[in-house]
């Protein structure tokens, strides 16, 4: 859960645009914060103001108590005691930002960051499709003539920004893809990593529907390789794959079932519920195969309640560990 925090976080403060105080984080913000590592950074703030360090509900103007100290007058709690880290700040390392979402789209690094101004930047060309990250998806509304100063020939635009309150459908047109920041990137190892199925322009083309894309998965997670337990690659239902688009979706964080299976869109308690064998399928080598590759794929705690997919296990020259069954 960490890693989902501490990217809620990052999301938060770049939509944001502006350093907080630390006194306003929530508890599990506050958490996560050794997690973020160079992510976020101290900032300086105008400290003319704070926080109430009582109530944390109201501004309050500082002013020194006259013997060295400092003093706010909260109009709930009244005269209170400041001390110095009641004006701690801290903001985003947004050109950190910038070089990790880079990487994740697998963007060139010769191809240089372009600030477009008003919050929106060109980070340069996925595959000939120009990527666009914008502060809020408004200002990319509200200028179109952004859009037709990036586009190329024969390629797409994609446009990054948070999710704002209220949208409905996709808000461009033709030609234009809309990735959602905190719904298609995670933070992962430190950087940010693509959520779910590459991009279309930079996902190989697989004339065999069974062959490896998403590690040792299909490109619909429909087939697995996995020549441990089986020569041939394993086919799963519909339910079983999104399953496993699901957990793969976490970067091998441990997450709870109501996560994977809420992320899954399935109503099954618990995601081993989609591979048991059921009594008419006993011995039948297509169910053995799909429950076997649950167990060899999908690492359970118990006792937490936690499931994961390990990164190592997504590789498609795979061999199988039996040990974690």
């Amino acid at each position: 859960m960490a890693a989902h925090d501490a990217w809620a976080l990052i999301c938060r403060l770049f939509a944001n645009g502006k350093p907080v105080l630390r006194a306003t984080l929530s508890p599990r913000e506050a958490t996560v914060l050794p997690v973020v590592g160079k992510a976020v950074k101290p900032a300086v703030v105008d400290q003319s103001f704070v926080l109430c360090p009582y109530c944390q509900q109201h501004r309050a103007q500082v002013w020194g108590d006259g013997r060295g100290g400092w003093m706010c007058r909260c109009p709930d709690c009244g005269p209170v005691a400041v001390e110095a880290n009641d004006g701690a700040a801290l903001a985003l390392d947004e050109d950190w930002l910038r070089r990790k979402l880079r990487l994740a789209l697998g963007i060139e690094s010769r191809d240089g960051i372009d600030d477009l101004g008003d919050g929106v930047w060109r980070l340069g060309d996925a595959r000939r499709s120009p990527v666009l990250l914008a502060r809020d998806l408004t200002c990319m509304l509200q200028e179109p003539a952004l859009l037709d100063r990036v586009r190329v020939a024969g390629g797409d635009i994609r446009v990054i920004t948070p999710r704002p309150r209220m949208t409905r459908g996709s808000p461009f047109g033709t030609g234009v893809e809309w990735l959602v920041l905190e719904e298609r990137f995670t933070f992962y190892g430190g950087g940010i990593a693509l959520i779910g199925l590459p991009l279309p322009s930079v996902q190989p083309v697989a004339t065999d529907p069974a062959t490896p894309v998403n590690g040792l998965f299909s490109a619909d997670f429909k087939w697995a390789t996995l020549p441990a337990i089986q020569a041939t690659p394993i086919g799963f239902t519909d339910g079983q794959a999104k399953v496993f688009e699901a957990l793969w979706s976490f970067n091998g964080e441990a997450t709870t079932a109501e996560r994977i299976m809420q992320r899954a869109g399935l109503s099954s308690a618990k995601p081993s519920d989609l591979f048991k064998i059921k009594l008419k399928d006993k011995g039948k080598p297509e169910s053995e195969a799909q429950h076997a590759a649950y167990r060899e794929l999908v690492i359970t705690q118990k006792r937490a309640g936690l499931y994961s997919m390990p990164c190592d296990l997504m590789r498609p020259d795979i061999e199988g560990d039996t040990s974690m069954t």
